[in-house]
């Protein structure tokens, strides 16, 4: 079975999605006479003209409601038009998850951009930061539409970051000039220290970092602090370290730790929910506590600590 290309364009109301898809539909380097569906979820304050295309090829459909995005609705959609892709836009008070699980099994997302009015965002993130946390964590694209040269852009950067460290960002100004972002993200931390030292506040950006790219710690030694989970279903001398990590909002506070091992010292195994600092090496390999490759520190040091001052961690 062929696979079915959906390129998907988040964003809220008045962020700009309707033009650039506009000028989508009218790029002949996208559109060159395939049959495209473009599904809209939302009603914007402007229209589509595809009277004006080159190709009569693009085939509008809509849907009002979250619930109705099933597999079966979709793919009706596509045999009704024998489509060869399609375009969506996406409501903005709408979970993508919802989009991801209805997809039929050979549709996938080609691209993902979303959209946002700068003059809005930041009491968007503000106010509704589940909405736009949901719609930056796969964007590969985040254009910011409406922006003007007295905004901070690393406002905007920092509020990106820290939900996708690899989304490109981009400045639309209203005389239409683009400016991508260059501002660099160095790490909070030594990386090439013999010992690297994660501080309380940076956690939450290690782990991450850690995790998008667990190769390049393997033979690392780390220090830091964090709370252990001790539990009869680890195998023996083997516990778990991390922080309780809050990604977007106080809902989402999940538990983030690594797997730890005590071999050929004679520590103590900690007791459970304790504070304690490591230092460790870090390997990257099958362990049957995961059941797969993953993250296995093998302590070195080992002591009691006080909870840091935040014991939840952030991104900011």
């Amino acid at each position: 079975m062929d696979e079915f290309l959906v390129f998907l364009f988040t964003g809220f109301l008045e962020a700009g999605k309707t033009k650039f898809i506009q000028e989508t539909l009218e790029d002949p380097r996208f559109n060159q006479g395939q049959n495209l569906v473009l599904l809209l979820c939302e009603e914007g304050i402007e229209e589509y003209d595809i009277s004006s295309l080159e190709f009569q090829n693009v085939f509008i459909e809509t849907v009002e409601n979250e619930e109705d995005l099933t597999p079966e609705f979709l793919s009706s959609i596509q045999q009704k038009h024998n489509a060869d892709q399609m375009i969506v836009e996406y409501n903005g008070m709408w979970m993508v998850q919802t989009l991801y699980d209805a997809m039929p099994e050979n549709w996938f997302i080609a691209q993902e951009f979303m959209f946002a009015d700068s003059t809005t965002f930041l009491n968007y993130n503000a106010n509704m930061r589940t909405f736009v946390f949901d719609k930056l964590q796969s964007a590969e694209l985040v254009v910011f539409n409406r922006f003007k040269p007295e905004y901070d852009k690393m406002e905007f950067h920092k509020i990106v970051r820290a939900v996708s460290r690899r989304a490109d960002i981009a400045y639309e100004y209203d005389d239409h000039r683009v400016e991508y972002d260059d501002i660099e993200d160095p790490l909070p931390f030594d990386f090439d220290a013999p010992v690297i030292e994660i501080e309380d506040d940076d956690y939450a950006l290690w782990y991450r970092d850690i995790s998008e790219d667990p190769k390049k710690y393997s033979g690392k030694t780390v220090k830091f602090k964090g709370l252990t989970i001790v539990n009869n279903r680890m195998p023996p001398l083997c516990f778990a370290i991390g922080r309780q990590v809050m990604t977007c909002c106080v809902e989402d506070i999940k538990y983030h730790g690594v797997l730890c091992e005590l071999i050929g010292i004679n520590f103590k195994m900690p007791s459970n929910n304790a504070w304690i600092t490591v230092t460790a090496k870090i390997s990257y390999r099958y362990h049957k506590a995961y059941g797969r490759k993953g993250i296995v520190l093998t302590i070195n040091e080992m002591e009691k600590a006080e909870p840091p001052a935040q014991e939840v961690a952030t991104f900011y």
